[in-house]
């Protein structure tokens, strides 16, 4: 391919991205706060637990990045999460719908203390050599609280059973009830046994973090 035929390439490359970019949807906080009626019966009741697949917390969202919620719903959306109720409430969501739900919960219990650069607690020799061999810091950030994008999450202080039994669900395939079809995190959690997972998940859940669950009316 020669300089010009490179250069034109190039730019339809940059004009797709931007027109990507100019066309997705913009959350408005006040809008989402008229649609979270199907959230807050799990993910605004502290402790609440689901018992699918198997016993967990649900996990904390307020606080969490709005990317990285409305990422998250898109994938139930697209069946590349295949949680049934998650499912069923990302279908019935538009995109609008999930970019005002992202703004809301990405502002919502925010308490304006800045999460430390370092974890507050050193993992064990054992955790350490797990972090290192996932690389987790090098996209979830530093304190795994400040992600290098913000379409993955912030980790630090999750619930520690919610986190094990999402990676766990990075290595199902071939389910059409359980699993996560991302190839990276895929490739990450099949390098463990579910022991390892469990140890990864209990040390960064122990970590202080952005994440809360604040309470909510069910009735509105």
């Amino acid at each position: 391919m020669n300089k010009t035929l490179t250069t034109i390439f190039a730019l339809a490359v940059a004009s797709v991205t931007a027109l990507s970019h100019a066309q997705e949807a913009k959350g408005d906080v006040e809008a989402g706060k008229q649609k979270i009626a199907m959230c807050i019966g799990c993910h605004g009741i502290p402790g609440y637990q689901s018992s699918f697949p198997e016993v967990h917390k649900v996990p904390m969202i307020s606080g969490q990045s709005g990317k990285y919620i409305a990422a998250a719903l898109t994938a139930y959306k697209k069946g590349e999460r295949k949680h049934p109720t998650m499912r069923g409430i990302a279908d019935s969501l538009t995109e609008q719908d999930i970019a005002d739900v992202s703004a809301y919960y990405e502002q919502h219990g925010k308490t304006g203390v800045e999460v430390a650069a370092k974890p507050g607690r050193e993992p064990s020799v054992q955790v350490a050599e797990l972090l290192k061999k996932g690389a987790c810091v090098s996209c979830h950030g530093d304190n795994f609280a400040k992600p290098i994008d913000p379409s993955y999450p912030k980790i630090a202080g999750q619930h520690a059973d919610y986190l094990f039994v999402a990676l766990k669900s990075y290595k199902v395939e071939k389910n059409t009830n359980v699993g996560r079809g991302n190839a990276i995190m895929g490739g990450i959690a099949k390098q463990f046994t579910n022991a390892e997972l469990k140890a990864l998940a209990s040390y960064v859940g122990s970590l202080d973090g952005d994440l809360h669950t604040v309470p909510q009316s069910r009735f509105r």
